[in-house]
This record gives structure tokens, sequence and C-alpha cells, in this order.
């Protein structure tokens, strides 16, 4: 069955007028997202911030008001400090807490495995301890076994090969070959 080819949908065109309009959009909602995100941040700013009012003011309100602002300066300080203390030390906990994690699940590299040649007798003792009194000789079990020579037991006939094909042509080398083939399932 030969594949068709299908058409698209959409054509090229299509495609990309609503990329270009999607865009667009994107855009949009980008700047308006941005708007917004400085509006939230001059009304919180107003909020927590009064304007100073520092015009007709003599000098010793000018620096008692110099001492409330150093003061609030000094409390956000801090309060900034035990943030970022705070903050430092989750970050080392979750460090710590993610090795436990690589090490409980294995992934850490394991050592490559050496090789150590054990007899039966070691393994036996070993695993039983120093009660084993076996002896395990694994060759004294075996049996003995006689090589045969297998070429012995098949011998090749090499003959000519035309007279095997002169016998086989024909319908009478067919019967042949079909009384061979129905022999040996009939025995």
């Amino acid at each position: 069955m030969p594949e068709v080819q299908r058409k698209p949908k959409i054509t090229a065109s299509r495609k990309l007028l609503l990329k270009s309009l999607m865009l667009a959009k994107a855009k949009e909602c980008w700047e308006q997202e941005n708007e917004e995100r400085e509006a939230e941040k001059a009304r919180y700013l107003a909020e927590r911030i009064p304007t100073l009012q520092t015009r007709g003011l003599s000098l010793s309100a000018l620096q008692d008001l110099c001492r409330e602002l150093h003061a609030k300066v000094e409390v956000v300080d801090e309060e900034r400090y035990d943030i970022e203390a705070k903050c430092l030390h989750n970050t080392r906990e979750i460090k710590d807490l993610k090795l436990k994690v690589m090490d409980l699940r294995g992934k850490f590299k394991r050592p490559p495995l050496r090789r150590v040649r054990v007899s039966a007798d070691a393994m036996l003792r070993a695993l039983l301890g120093s009660k084993h009194k076996v002896s395990m000789d694994l060759r004294a079990n075996l049996k003995s076994v006689k090589k045969e020579d297998t070429e012995k037991e098949r011998p090749v006939e090499v003959g000519d090969w035309r007279k095997n094909v002169e016998a086989m042509s024909g319908m009478e080398g067919r019967k042949k070959m079909f009384d061979a083939a129905k022999s040996p399932t009939s025995q």
C-alpha cells in the first residue's frame, strides 16, 4: 500500500500569521504584568514609607528624625541578617539531606570488585566456622568418560557424483527418493 502524504491542516502563511499574533499578545501581557508589578511596588512603598516633611523643622527635630530613621534601619538590618542566617542554615540542611538521599539510593560510585580465589573447603570453613570437618574434593566425585572418535562411527562414502545424479534423474530417481523418505518413518 503506498503511503499517502497528508496535506497540513493549516497553511504555512496562516501558521506564521497565528504565530505573530500569539507573540504580539504575549508581549502585551508581559508589558501589562510589568506595569502591574511596578504599581504594586509603588503602592507598597507608599504604604510602608511615609513621605518625609523636613521643611520648617528645627535642628533638634531633624536630629530626632535622623535618630528615629537610624533606629528603624537598625531593626530592618537585624531582621535581614536573621533571615539570611535562616536561609543559609536551610540551604545547608537541604544539601545534607540531599547527600543522605543520594547515599540511601546508592548513586555513589562503587569500587571495582576483585576476584578472589577460594577453595570449596575454605568457603565452607568461612560459612560454617571451624566446626566444618568434611573435606570436599570435587574432582574425586567426577566420573571418568572415554573419548570416542566420532569420525570412526560415521564413515563417509566418497563416490562419483555423476553416477548419483544419473541414478536420481527421471521418474525412477524420484521414486527412490520417495521410498527412502518413507522407510524411516514406517520403522
